[in-house]
C-alpha cells in the first residue's frame, strides 16, 4: 500500500507529466471551411490532456482559421499560407509539420483517418523515425490507444513507446467539437515549402445537392444486387425523400455502377449515420467495417442468408426492385 505522502508525490508527478504533454492537430479544410473530421480530431486531442495546438495550412485559409480558433482550450493556432500548399499534397505539408514539431516539440501529432491524413501522417512518422498508430477509435491514456484490426473483427489495445505519438483517428468514433467558447490566437509561420517531388495541376470535384457521405445523418447504399448503374436512380429517389447521402459497396464500384467516391467500407469511406439502408448488399466483411457503427441499420436483400442481416436492426427479405419503389412511395 502506498503511504499518503507517496500518493501525493505520485499524483504530483502525474500532473506534471500531463502538463508537459502537447498535441498538434493537422486541420483538414478546403480553405473556405473546416472539414467535419477536424472537429472529431479536436475531441480526440483533448482526451490526451496537455496543450492543444492546431496547424492550418493552405492558400487563403482565413475562414478555416477563424472557425477552429473558436474551439475551447486551444493553446494556439498555427497558420501557414503559401501557393506551395495548393492541393494539400503530403509532399508539401510534411516539411511544414516537421518544422512545427522541431519548434514546439509536441508529444502527439494527430489527423483524421481520411485520405488526407492517411497520406500525410505516415510520411511524417517516417521522417521522425516513429511508428504511426492508425485508425484509432479510443484513447485510454496518453500512450495507450484502441484501434480495429482484421477489418474490424478484432479490437486492439496498444501502448506506443515512441517519444512522439503520430495518430490518425476515426472520425465516427469521437464526437464533433462544438467550436465554441474559445478565442485562440493565430500565429503565422514563415518558411519555404515548395517541393519538386510533386506538382499540383488541378482537381475536379463532383457536386451534389445531397449531404456529404461521411457527415450525413442518413445513408442509402447499393450493392451488386442493383445490377446496373441506371438502377441506382431508385436509391437516389429514396435518398431525396430522406435527405440522405448515397453510398455503394466495393462490388458496385468495381462493376462500374457508380464512381468510387461513393464507396463505403474498409477501403472506402467510414460512415456512422443515424440511419443506414443497405440495398442489394450481401454484407462482405470489408463493407461492414465501414458502416457497422451506424445507429440503425436496415437491410433489403432477397437472400435470407446474406451476412448483412447479422448486423442489421431491421431486415427485409424481398426483391429490391419492388421493395424500394414501394418504400419511396410511402415516405
Amino acid at each position: 500500500m502506498l503511504s499518503t505522502r507517496s500518493k501525493q508525490l505520485f499524483f504530483q508527478f502525474s500532473s506534471q507529466i500531463k502538463r508537459l504533454q502537447s498535441t498538434l492537430i493537422i486541420a483538414e479544410h478546403n480553405n473556405e471551411a473546416l472539414l467535419p473530421i477536424t472537429q472529431n480530431a479536436l475531441t480526440a486531442a483533448k482526451k490526451l490532456g496537455g496543450e492543444v495546438t492546431v496547424l492550418v495550412a493552405g492558400t487563403k485559409c482565413g475562414p478555416a482559421v477563424e472557425a477552429v480558433s473558436k474551439s475551447s482550450g486551444l493553446a494556439r493556432v498555427l497558420v501557414a499560407e503559401s501557393d506551395a500548399f495548393k492541393g494539400f499534397t503530403a509532399e508539401s505539408l510534411t516539411p511544414l509539420v516537421l518544422a512545427s514539431q522541431k519548434q514546439f516539440n509536441f508529444t502527439h501529432i494527430i489527423a483524421g483517418a481520411s485520405a488526407f491524413g492517411k497520406a500525410l501522417l505516415p510520411r511524417v512518422a517516417a521522417k521522425l523515425d516513429v511508428s504511426p498508430v492508425s485508425d484509432v477509435i479510443g484513447i485510454k491514456s496518453a500512450d495507450t490507444f484502441i484501434r480495429t484490426v482484421y477489418a474490424g473483427n478484432a479490437i486492439q489495445t496498444l501502448t506506443a513507446t515512441d517519444p512522439v505519438k503520430v495518430l490518425t483517428i476515426r472520425g465516427t468514433s469521437f464526437e464533433a467539437d462544438k467550436l465554441e467558447g474559445g478565442s485562440a490566437s493565430a500565429e503565422k509561420l514563415s518558411g519555404e515549402y515548395k517541393t519538386d517531388l510533386t506538382t499540383f495541376i488541378s482537381q475536379e470535384l463532383s457536386k451534389s445537392d445531397r449531404p456529404e457521405l461521411t457527415s450525413a445523418k442518413a445513408v442509402v447504399s447499393g450493392g451488386r444486387g442493383m445490377k446496373s448503374g441506371d438502377n441506382f436512380k431508385l436509391l437516389y429517389a429514396l435518398a431525396d425523400k430522406l435527405n440522405a447521402a448515397v453510398g455503394a459497396s466495393r462490388a458496385a464500384v468495381d462493376a462500374g455502377f457508380v464512381p468510387n467516391d461513393l464507396q463505403v467500407g474498409q477501403t472506402g469511406k467510414i460512415v456512422a449515420p443515424d440511419l443506414y439502408i443497405a440495398v442489394g448488399i450481401s454484407g462482405a466483411i470489408q463493407h461492414l467495417a465501414g458502416m457497422k457503427d451506424s445507429k440503425t441499420i436496415v437491410a433489403i436483400n432477397k437472400d435470407p442468408e446474406a451476412p448483412i442481416f447479422q448486423v442489421s436492426d431491421y431486415g427485409l427479405v424481398a426483391d429490391l426492385f419492388k421493395a424500394v419503389p414501394e418504400l419511396t412511395e410511402k415516405l
